[in-house]
């Protein structure tokens, strides 16, 4: 069953209150508030540039709002590995949300694949 865009939306949505809730646990230094605010920022910038694809005026217009949800995603990816592999969070949990976004990711660019109109 594919999975829908209301669907996508919803759990892009979560993983942006997963990834808020992990940052609030980071510990006060500052290697953590720098990699908090680049993930914070990119991981937000998933769902919401979902949102903004769906106001689209076009189909060219939605698909740059897939790709930028897609590249939001990969450099999400890039945020919580550093994280893990720095030792600033359980990687119990790093791991987890890791999982998420690559999820995030390959469904956005199987989206981005069939606006393009390749085969996958």
């Amino acid at each position: 069953m594919e999975l829908s865009r209301s669907d996508l939306k919803r759990r892009c949505y979560k993983f942006s209150l997963e990834i808020i809730g992990l940052t609030d646990t980071l510990p006060n230094k500052r290697s953590a508030w720098i990699i908090t605010d680049q993930l914070i920022r990119s991981a937000t910038s998933i769902g919401a540039n979902i949102v903004e694809a769906r106001a689209s005026s076009s189909r060219l217009e939605f698909k740059k709002f897939y790709e930028i949800a897609l590249k939001s995603a990969n450099e999400t990816k890039y945020w919580l590995e550093l994280l893990r592999d720095a030792g600033l969070a359980d990687k119990n949990i790093i791991d987890r949300l890791l999982d998420e976004a690559i999820q995030l990711a390959n469904m956005l660019a199987s989206g981005v694949l069939k606006l393009k109109g390749k085969k996958f």
